[in-house]
């Protein structure tokens, strides 16, 4: 796999503000894979295919790499392509003036984009990721050709569409609506998206509805093995970014267990010496 030119894979952020928004859509729990090295490994070489023409890793070194068992002479020959080197930071050749020319504002730093999108409390950054680039479709009213279910009307393009294969989506939403008098009913709006972007739209009154405006999708791919082995794919990116979010959060749990274990120990150890002390003055 060679890296993407810079010129088709700027396409990958066109519009400002790809990170800066919800759509609503509930996200999927993506499959925990940050302690299992080989799939770190496969989201490190998309990663660097993929993403890093446009998007920088500012704060993490190709030498980081390393650390989920690369060496490296397997950085060099995989990961470099430009004459970067193993100590580098991981940054993109395009400058971030011709960035803001070209798409108005700079693409997004991914070091920290899984910690970024965590919400306290409630999902985690991997599963907005792993929802994120699973839910991208064909739109022809989009300028990009694109659009996505979690953050709809984004401005990055579906660069990894060819790894994912065609497909088809099919949506469901409840819409409500008022009438010239004042009157409120209910709609069922079914867009039809082909897999080259054309939409079928059949609306269709519904009575006696009292629930609250949904929206259901459902995708079907063309291609199902090749949309199983993308979502294999995505999985290990999403692993990648929240590792690169945080290299040291193996060592950090590890860690924990030991400190937790020794703290268990010596509160069996302080619990007896207590009862050794008290035993006479009682």
């Amino acid at each position: 796999m060679i890296k993407k030119l810079i010129g088709v894979a700027a396409l990958m952020f066109a519009c400002t503000g790809a990170y800066a928004a919800e759509g609503g859509y509930p996200l999927e729990t993506a499959p925990d894979r940050v302690n299992d090295v080989a799939a770190l490994q496969n989201g490190a070489k998309l990663f660097v295919n993929y993403c890093l023409n446009c998007h920088s890793a500012s704060s993490m070194r190709y030498n980081k790499l390393q650390d989920i068992g690369l060496t490296d002479e397997q950085i060099k020959e995989n990961l470099l392509f430009t004459g970067e080197k193993v100590g580098d930071l991981m940054h993109v050749a395009m400058q971030p003036e011709d960035a803001k020319k070209w798409f108005g504002t700079v693409p997004p730093d991914l070091s920290v984009i899984a910690r970024a999108k965590s919400v306290n409390a409630g999902p985690s950054g991997a599963d907005y990721i792993y929802t994120y680039l699973r839910t991208f479709y064909r739109d022809t009213a989009r300028a990009t050709g694109w659009n996505n279910l979690v953050f709809p009307n984004v401005g990055m393009p579906h660069v990894l569409w060819e790894l994912q294969g065609p497909r088809e989506l099919t949506t469901v939403a409840m819409h409500e609506v008022q009438s010239k008098d004042g009157a409120h009913s209910w709609e069922r709006i079914t867009t039809t998206y082909d897999d080259q972007g054309y939409a079928q739209v059949k609306t269709e009154p519904v009575a006696d509805f009292h629930g609250h405006a949904t929206l259901e999708a459902k995708f079907k791919a063309l291609d199902p093995a090749k949309a199983a082995a993308y979502n294999n794919d995505v999985a290990d990116l999403t692993a990648f970014l929240s590792w690169m979010a945080e290299p040291q959060q193996l060592f950090r749990k590890q860690l924990g267990v030991w400190v937790l274990m020794f703290l268990g120990l010596f509160l069996l150890v302080a619990w007896r010496l207590n009862a050794s002390y008290w035993k006479h003055v009682r």
